[in-house]
């Protein structure tokens, strides 16, 4: 069954509300943008690591500039791939070319909003309390498969999915109550934590779980609206639009992550040089830039925009293989530049990125998790169903800053004095 973009592009309200008044001045799409800049988890996310934790440098990017970034690359793709769509399919009344780059904007400005603490550490920190500490194993024995999956996997992209559609502004009421096509390009990985995944390894959809039990019937009366086809149990194809978001943020970090390495001095000129200038090709006014940094941030506008435009190529030439899900691979996967892109991948890993000890070396992030963790689940409401009370867990502790989260463990757990230093 091929997807119909008059239905993909759905601008109703998944929390119920009546349709938008018309605002020549913003569309529907336009507004979920504008919903997310304002709500406090986006706000949090200034203080929250992207790859870099307390850098001591006010250049390198936080999750906030981050997502800020990837907003506006999706922006770009969304209206490139939008500007030939328009011309090549039906779409909903009154919806142009630009609304294509509204949408994928917005859902790329959320597309870290439920992060924990501490990047993908954190992730692993909340995982491992659930598997390994006295109480969260309690817990995880009380539980159905579906709801041990949700913990013992915990995934920002899921608990994001949660933010989004219950947590911010009216708990239990819809949420921020953005438009069923944001929400669909938001949703990267369209499945349930319990639900089979991708035996061939090619459905980047399938790699994670984007949905907990708590939001399946949520995520289903979406997929309805949609009219995201179902390939499985718990399963769904991505929204075509998702591939754009994913691309955002593939190009943002893949870039800037090498140059914030070379900022930081982990990598040095002339490799941070030759890898950017592989991807960004010709330019004729390089030569014209004599200081380092300049010449570094000018490649990494190439090589960003001959990535926007590499992507909408291939977006649009597999178009019909996204509606019918015969195209599932990630988009960087089918770039002219993906060499170069592994390349730099394999280079950021080995030199850039901090390894999860340091994490814990330098800040305590693994004691001041399992420690948040114990507080949370100690406080939560005892009338809840044990489900419930592991997701006000995960809801408080994943919700804090880095530096919130320090502040709390180290005054409350009476280590105010302990050396655990904020940087090397």
């Amino acid at each position: 069954m091929m997807m119909d973009w008059r239905r993909l592009l759905s601008a109703n309200r998944m929390a119920g509300d009546a349709p938008d008044p018309v605002d020549p001045a913003r569309s529907p799409f336009q507004k979920d943008f504008d919903r997310i800049v304002f709500c406090s988890a986006f706000r949090r996310l200034q203080d929250k690591t992207q790859a870099h934790p307390k850098p001591g440098n006010d250049y390198v990017r936080t999750r906030l500039t981050h997502s800020l970034e990837v907003a506006s690359v999706g922006r770009s793709l969304g209206a490139g791939v939008g500007q030939v769509i328009a011309g090549r399919r039906r779409l909903p009344e009154g919806l142009g070319a630009a609304e294509f780059g509204h949408i994928v904007s917005a859902a790329c400005l959320a597309h870290d909003i439920g992060n924990p603490p501490f990047g993908h550490r954190g992730e692993d920190l909340i995982r491992g309390w659930f598997a390994g500490s006295r109480r969260g194993q309690a817990i995880i024995a009380l539980l159905t498969g579906g709801q041990r999956e949700d913990l013992l996997r915990f995934e920002g992209n899921a608990q994001g999915f949660r933010i989004l559609t219950r947590l911010q502004n009216w708990r239990d009421n819809g949420g921020l109550r953005l438009t069923a096509a944001t929400l669909g390009a938001f949703g990267k990985y369209p499945r349930l934590s319990d639900s089979a995944g991708d035996a061939t390894g090619l459905d980047a959809g399938a790699k994670k779980f984007g949905v907990m039990q708590a939001e399946a019937s949520i995520f289903r009366r979406l997929a309805d609206e949609l009219g995201l086809e179902q390939v499985a149990e718990g399963r769904w194809l991505r929204h075509p639009l998702a591939y754009l978001v994913e691309a955002a943020d593939d190009i943002c970090y893949s870039i800037v992550d090498l140059e914030d390495g070379f900022k930081l001095g982990k990598l040095g000129f002339a490799d941070t040089e030759a890898l950017l200038a592989a991807v960004a090709g010709p330019t004729r006014r390089y030569g014209e830039i004599d200081e380092e940094q300049r010449r570094i941030a000018y490649l990494r506008a190439k090589a960003i925009g001959r990535l926007i435009e590499q992507v909408i190529e291939v977006f649009l030439a597999d178009e019909p293989g996204l509606l019918d899900g015969r195209c599932r691979a990630a988009m960087l996967e089918r770039v002219p530049a993906r060499g170069v892109l592994r390349d730099i991948a394999e280079v950021t890993a080995r030199e850039v990125f901090v390894p999860d000890i340091d994490y814990d070396r330098r800040f305590g992030a693994d004691r001041a998790i399992a420690w948040l963790m114990d507080c949370a689940i100690q406080a939560a409401d005892p009338g809840l169903s044990a489900y419930d009370r592991a997701l006000a867990a995960t809801d408080h502790v994943s919700g804090m800053t880095d530096g919130y989260a320090l502040q709390q463990f180290r005054e409350n757990a009476g280590m105010v004095n302990e050396a655990v230093a904020w940087q090397e």
